[in-house]
């Protein structure tokens, strides 16, 4: 429901007041889904995001949704999703979670389907599957390599058809809590005026994607500075399992202004073969039964360790060659690749193979949830997406993230239309903490010159310099402590970043918010990182032993303290009930 305008004294600054049973933050898919389920349930929903509706990054995601449908593979089924699942991250998943997400995506997908999704078909006409790595079987459905654009659009139509209303441009600088520690609101304003809006609502679903913008080199797109998982860590939830950051196997090397550029699994899944600058298949050395369909995280070392022992081509990469498919099949399955090469490296990968190297991709970490309803600490805050962790342990199958976001996308829009509907308390904020919160995002614009201003765009590179040098994909106590301090004190001179220019689209304004939350989630990372002393999926400690037994039972679970600093608790992973362990029995036996 839309409430009336406020206006304060001339001391004051006006602001919009808008109320809405729940608000979704984020536009990508998990938001989406999320907006549907509250809408379904004939609750008002606004959803808010700071880029365009149809722009989220979810329409980067190019391979395909896993869900063991068994089209292609009868044999496919939720329980051997669930041990690939698990035995990818490493048993450190919240095994409920995996659980969950295993038994839904494929009703998931049947969904999308009949909201309008094309799929590519079987010769019988089933949505077809295609192999990804670490998983079993074929099992990932897919619409070409535009799977993620494809579930966009189709959620998308999905949601206009709904009374649903959309905020496009905006972004949410504070989550407000009443007296019980409850949501009851957020503050926000127009990327396009500068003019803020106070939300007045009794639950918040965040679904704002991942964090990849910390680092220089990464396959994320503007969006990923991570807002959301910052706004919910200020105002109290716990994070868990932060220093898990995935470095997909294969981004784009050359020409330099699009290296990180996403280079699909589903190459390599359509039998893109890996080869160093010798000619050498090296998958070999590092997994020979799997090879190129070995897990991300074992593929990403592999091409690491390959360019970092003298054996890359010109540009500091590894060749993915795909040129034994010939055109028309390439052009069948591949036709963005073949597309992306073309236009920005002026490659035809029929022709010729790519260069490829590790891009900061995704992150496992995130806000911790609770599996059914995607609840976090918070009451009222929801999670669904890349910011919600558990799900995918110490690394992420390819496939599992499109179906992340249809199942607990769905889960947490019921989630919390559920809470809203047993709430009594009021929505809103105090006016004296919306003017608080105006003034500190107003302050890089209203402050006077100094001899000690910043640059937040300075302080942004130097942060991504600092975040790829020492938390990359292989790490050690000593360079990690040295991250941290260049890290902090990157922090401690965030108070002096001042712009120029008004309120009207002034990109140096938005990005004096977002060093605030990149710092501070770099900041974690790299604590997180310290604590877990073992080398487990995407924390690569090349100072310490591999799958390290004490570790492998506990989270690393993040939470702010008074003073505002983070504070890491080893929190112990509940044992596996028996109709789960049974299945791991179950599979060393068909060994």
């Amino acid at each position: 429901m839309e409430g009336n305008g406020h206006s304060g004294s001339t001391a004051r600054e006006e602001y919009e007041v808008r109320e809405h049973d729940v608000l979704v933050i984020g536009a990508g898919g998990a938001g989406l889904r999320a907006a549907i389920a509250v809408a379904q349930k004939g609750m008002s929903v606004g959803v808010v995001t700071k880029s365009l509706l149809g722009k989220a990054h979810t329409v980067m995601a190019e391979g395909g949704i896993a869900a063991a449908l068994g089209n292609v593979d009868p044999d496919d089924s939720w329980e051997q999703h669930f041990i690939d699942t698990m035995n990818s991250g490493k048993f450190i998943n919240n095994w409920r979670k995996v659980e969950i997400y295993a038994k839904e995506a494929p009703a998931g997908v049947i969904e999308l389907e009949q909201w309008g999704a094309l799929f590519n078909r079987t010769e019988e006409g089933k949505i077809h599957q295609r192999p990804f790595g670490g998983h079993t079987y074929r099992r990932l459905a897919h619409i070409g390599d535009r799977t993620g654009l494809e579930m966009i659009r189709t959620l998308q139509e999905k949601l206009l058809t709904t009374d649903a209303e959309v905020y496009m441009e905006t972004t949410v600088t504070k989550l407000f809590k009443d007296s019980q520690g409850r949501i009851s609101g957020a503050l926000a304003y127009t990327r396009e005026s500068g003019k803020f809006i106070l939300f007045k609502t009794k639950a918040i679903v965040m679904a704002t994607g991942g964090w990849g913008r910390i680092y220089k080199v990464t396959s994320n797109s503007w969006e990923g500075t991570g807002d959301g998982i910052f706004l919910a860590y200020d105002a109290g939830a716990e994070l868990v399992d932060m220093e898990m950051v995935q470095f997909h196997p294969t981004g784009m090397v050359w020409p330099p202004g699009v290296r990180g550029i996403l280079v699909t699994e589903g190459v390599r899944g359509e039998g893109g073969i890996l080869r160093n600058a010798n000619g050498e298949r090296f998958m070999e050395r590092y997994d020979p039964q799997r090879m190129e369909l070995s897990t991300r995280d074992v593929v990403a070392r592999a091409n690491y360790t390959e360019v970092q022992e003298g054996r890359g081509t010109p540009h500091g990469g590894v060749y993915l060659d795909i040129t034994h498919l010939g055109y028309d099949e390439i052009m069948k399955r591949l036709p963005t690749m073949h597309e992306q090469f073309l236009k920005l490296a002026d490659v035809d990968i029929a022709k010729e193979p790519m260069e490829v190297f590790p891009t900061v991709h995704y992150n496992m970490g995130g806000l911790k949830v609770e599996p059914e309803s995607c609840a976090t600490t918070i009451p009222g805050l929801f999670a669904a997406g890349e910011v919600a962790g558990g799900l995918h342990g110490a690394n992420r199958l390819g496939g599992n993230s499109l179906g992340d976001l249809l199942v607990f996308g769905r889960r947490a829009g019921e989630g919390a239309a559920e809470y809203v509907g047993q709430s009594t308390h009021a929505a809103g904020a105090p006016d004296e903490e919306v003017q608080e919160e105006i003034r500190r995002v107003l302050e890089p614009l209203t402050k006077k010159p100094s001899d000690r201003d910043e640059s937040p765009y300075l302080l942004q590179e130097e942060l991504q310099e600092a975040m790829m040098q020492h938390a990359n994909l292989m790490r050690d106590e000593d360079s990690l402590k040295e991250g941290l301090r260049k890290v902090l004190a990157i922090k401690e001179r965030i108070p002096n970043v001042r712009v120029g220019g008004s309120r009207l689209f002034n990109p140096g304004w938005h990005a004096a918010q977002d060093i605030r939350y990149m710092a501070n989630i770099s900041e974690i990372i790299i604590r997180c990182a310290l604590e877990r002393k073992e080398k487990r999926g995407a924390q690569w400690r090349l100072d310490c032993d591999e799958l390290v037994e004490e570790y492998g039972k506990i989270n690393f679970v993040v939470k702010k303290n008074e003073k505002g600093e983070p504070v890491i608790e080893r929190r112990e992973i509940p044992p596996m009930p028996e109709h789960l362990a049974a299945l791991f029995k179950k599979e060393k036996t068909k060994v």
